[in-house]
This record gives structure tokens, C-alpha cells and sequence, in this order.
């Protein structure tokens, strides 16, 4: 019954993954409602996965911490916009390390091909304005990627 709940609150994950996208798409934002959401969703799916106080559930919360942290000073940088720090620190706490790592790198793979198709139709449109790139579909994709390989890969 709880991997009924689980599926549940999966699925609930990847309608906020759908919000945050479109909005960033369109708005060049994320909210920061929704990324509390996503990151309060954690909470539920810790617990019906069977995640012990201690220490699974503190360790998602380090590895989780350490991810802000990390695109923390890529917003310093200003490489990347608060609400995309917020937005991957959230999904984070729903992974394990391993999937973290995962999600790093087809996120980082996905925001390179998302710059450059959007670094493309600004040139072509000879737009005078600054490029903003919505990193949130980058990190939208690599967590369908990561809810994917859940169901996908159950037979290995």
C-alpha cells in the first residue's frame, strides 16, 4: 500500500516539475510557493518510503543543504537565477545521493543544449535584450528523467 502513496506523491512531483517549467518558460521565474511545495512534498515521501529519522533522513537534508550551497554560488556568480537554486535543492530531497548525481548531470547536460538552442534564436532574432536562459526546464527534465527510470527500470 505505501508504494500506492509513494506512486502518489510521485506523481504529484511531476505536476509541480510541469508548473515550474511553463512558468520559468514563460516568466523567466519559479515561485517561491512551489518550491516549498516541492520541497514539503519530501517530507510524505520519506515517510511512506520507509526513511528512518536517523540518519536517511538527515543525510537527505545534507545532501540537499549541500546542492543550495553548491548553486548557491552559481547565483552568486550569476550564473543562474534564486529560484533554479531553490527549484534543484527541493528535488533534491526527494533523491538519494546517487540520483542527485544523476540529476546534476543530466541537468547540466540539458541546460547546455537548452543555452544553446536559446543562444541560437536570440542571435537569429537580433535581440537587443540580455539572454535569459530558463534553467528550470533543465531541472524539470533531469527529475522526469530520474521519475522515468523509477518505472522504467524496475525489471533490472
Amino acid at each position: 500500500m505505501s508504494g500506492v502513496f509513494a506512486d502518489a506523491l510521485i506523481a504529484i512531483l511531476a505536476a509541480m516539475l510541469i508548473v515550474a517549467a511553463t512558468g520559468d518558460l514563460r516568466t523567466r521565474t519559479i515561485p517561491n510557493w512551489l518550491n516549498a511545495a516541492i520541497a514539503l512534498g519530501a517530507i510524505p515521501f520519506w515517510l511512506v518510503s520507509g526513511l528512518s529519522f536517523w540518519p536517511d533522513m538527515a543525510i537527505q537534508i545534507g545532501v540537499a543543504l549541500a546542492v543550495f550551497a553548491l548553486f548557491a554560488l552559481a547565483f552568486h556568480l550569476g550564473a543562474m537565477g534564486g529560484g533554479d537554486v531553490k527549484m534543484v535543492a527541493a528535488l533534491a530531497l526527494w533523491l538519494p545521493l546517487g540520483a542527485v548525481i544523476k540529476l546534476l548531470v543530466i541537468m547540466s547536460i540539458a541546460g547546455g543544449v537548452l543555452t544553446v538552442a536559446m543562444l541560437v534564436r536570440h542571435r537569429l532574432a537580433k535581440s537587443g535584450k540580455e539572454l535569459e536562459i530558463p534553467y528550470g526546464v533543465a531541472i524539470a527534465f533531469g527529475g522526469f528523467w530520474l521519475i522515468a527510470e523509477r518505472f522504467l527500470n524496475q525489471f533490472e
